[in-house]
């Protein structure tokens, strides 16, 4: 059988029931299984750590190559803007260019730049409200010993490795 945490808690956990059972008398081999169980548990721990460590160094350098990706991408965006507006220069310079099946031409388009938005009128805006519950306050009066219906703290215990 593969010894997983798993194993290796419900294994102590049949073990200490049957100490309990035996109202709290370890013998000798039930001795033997708890020091056994321990340092299975201390062997398997490490290996936990040594898989956590590996994936978070691992994505690490997904994050590292994620950045040198988006980087490449910006760079590749700036030249193909850099020769689009070259294209559009010869074109209003020289007028339609044909190149082969190919033929460059200009169009005209429309776009309202915003100067100033203080100055735009109130009939042109747009109101948005994004109501956001405040989890912050909610714990302070919680803990105040305040009644919130609809919210309850909860208490959490995470992975601590020194």
């Amino acid at each position: 059988m593969k010894t997983t945490l798993y194993t290796i808690e419900s294994e102590y956990i049949n073990l200490i029931n049957d100490i309990e059972n035996a109202e709290g008398e370890i013998t000798e081999e039930q001795n033997d299984l708890l020091i056994i169980n321990e340092n299975q548990l201390k062997g398997k721990t490490m290996a936990y750590l040594e898989v956590i460590k590996s994936k978070e160094a691992f994505n690490s350098n997904i994050d590292a190559e994620i950045k040198r990706l988006q980087a490449m991408k910006k760079s590749n965006n700036n030249l193909v803007d850099r020769l689009n507006n070259s294209l559009l220069d010869a074109v209003k310079l020289y007028g339609d260019i044909v190149s082969g099946l190919t033929t460059f031409t200009t169009r005209k388009s429309e776009s309202i730049l915003i100067e100033d938005e203080e100055l735009i009128s109130q009939e042109f805006k747009n109101q948005k409200l994004v109501i956001t519950v405040d989890k912050l306050a909610i714990k302070k009066a919680i803990k105040s010993g305040e009644d919130v219906p609809g919210a309850s703290l909860s208490t959490n215990q995470n992975l601590k490795i020194k």
